[in-house]
């Protein structure tokens, strides 16, 4: 039996692995945040969800392997073609670890294996956003060097409570700078 990369990107789905994300999403979502759920999902509508995401060309997907099972994942989305503007930036979204794989440094290894999928693609700035309610995603991406730059009052709603959403961004084209150089 090969040993699998803790962090690689998702071509394909290969023997339990589309089960074993679809479970850890509903772990998630059960412990307060699953790519925006609210509420476990069953399984066809994981699997059609994923499935689906990897036949869009913009959208990359990253799993985390935690003893060779699928137990959390990111995205990296990028700006349609049409977006010169923004062409230098890209998207982190939905990463999550499930509760039962946390504190084992998983989602820095995978926030660190999109940030340097991106940086070798060239591009220059990372963004993301969460609610907040996500301590901890909040906490790794300060650890990780992320700005936090704006607060929304009304990104998310949960039990017809409104929940704020913090945004981030990070420069990829400065990290090889001292700390010092690169405001």
């Amino acid at each position: 039996m090969s040993k699998k990369k803790t962090v690689s990107r998702i071509l394909e789905f290969e023997d339990d692995d589309l089960q074993a994300l679809c479970e850890a999403v509903n772990a998630t979502t059960i412990d307060g945040g699953g790519l925006g759920w609210v509420r476990p999902q069953g399984a066809q509508v994981l699997e059609r969800y994923f499935q689906g995401l990897l036949l869009v060309p913009e959208r990359m997907l990253f799993g985390v392997r935690h003893k060779e099972v699928i137990v959390g994942s990111a995205q990296l989305v990028r700006e349609p073609r049409n977006n010169e503007a923004q062409a230098m930036c890209v998207a982190l979204k939905s990463l999550f670890v499930a509760p039962y794989a946390r504190r084992q440094g998983l989602g820095l290894q995978l926030l660190s294996a999109v940030e340097q999928a991106a940086r070798s693609m060239g591009y220059r700035v990372i963004n993301a956003d969460v609610p907040e309610t996500q301590r901890a995603a909040i906490q790794l991406f300060i650890r990780a060097g992320f700005e936090h730059w704006g607060t929304h009052p009304h990104y998310a709603q949960v039990d017809e409570c409104p929940v704020r959403g913090l945004f981030f961004s990070k420069r990829l084209d400065l990290t090889s700078l001292p700390l010092q150089q690169q405001k």
